[in-house]
């Protein structure tokens, strides 16, 4: 995903302070918050706009009969007395729980407001190559995020391919074969750099491809932007 993007960054940050962002997803959220200010601006933003709501409900007591019903759904069905301590042992679960989600929502906080040190990220210019003919001659310039989780391309101006060919992004190590790291539609994308994808690499090169990629996942067209770096 293009995390760089106002619309996606505000539309995953609502979601995850609204708590519809789940599981793996939002693992996924808190990891990128240190590393993306857009995304912890707009996770403040939506939390400044949610959480004044929740102070201007006014609480209200539940009838006995909500009551009884609640205390029969978490009794499992046993008898009344049984149940009437049930209902109590799990009652105290949830107010531990309650307690669990209140220290989530500081840590939160403390997050936002104290992002962890993160390295600065990692600039790489790829220039055109003399194979460079039917494509733009521009560079992309590609950011490595500082923990070397993540990395936006973006073309200095569009780039745009015939439809039968796609840009692919490859990882150059110094000894061995490159490694696919994706697409680059218009030679702009974001890349989830999964573990050591990067590790003895000292170069990005983007070659030309057919439609949707290499087929043998090795390069086969030609290099058409490359660039050194250093991590």
């Amino acid at each position: 995903m293009d995390y760089g993007r106002t619309d996606l960054a505000d539309r995953l940050a609502a979601e995850y302070v609204a708590g519809t962002l789940r599981g793996g997803a939002r693992r996924r959220f808190e990891s990128l918050l240190p590393a993306h200010a857009l995304l912890r601006e707009a996770t403040r933003a939506w939390q400044d706009r949610l959480m004044p709501l929740t102070a201007a409900i006014a609480p209200v007591q539940p009838s006995g009969n909500v009551w009884r019903r609640v205390s029969e759904r978490i009794g499992d069905g046993r008898n009344d007395a049984n149940a009437g301590s049930g209902a109590w042992h799990r009652l105290s679960f949830w107010r531990g729980l309650t307690a669990v989600a209140s220290v989530a929502a500081i840590g939160l906080a403390v997050l936002l407001a104290n992002p962890r040190a993160v390295p600065p990220p990692v600039v790489v210019v790829l220039a055109a190559t003399n194979a460079a003919g039917s494509v733009q001659p521009a560079s992309i310039v590609a950011s490595i995020s500082g923990d070397g989780a993540s990395l936006v391309a973006r073309p200095i101006v569009p780039v745009s391919v015939q439809a039968d060919r796609s840009l692919e992004l490859w990882a150059v190590p110094t000894q061995g074969a490159p490694r696919s790291l994706g697409l680059l539609p218009g030679g702009s994308g974001t890349v989830v750099l999964h573990s050591r994808v990067l590790a003895g690499a000292d170069t990005l090169a983007v070659t030309l491809e057919p439609a949707g990629g290499s087929p043998t996942g090795k390069p086969t067209g030609p290099i058409v932007y490359a660039g050194k770096f250093s991590l």
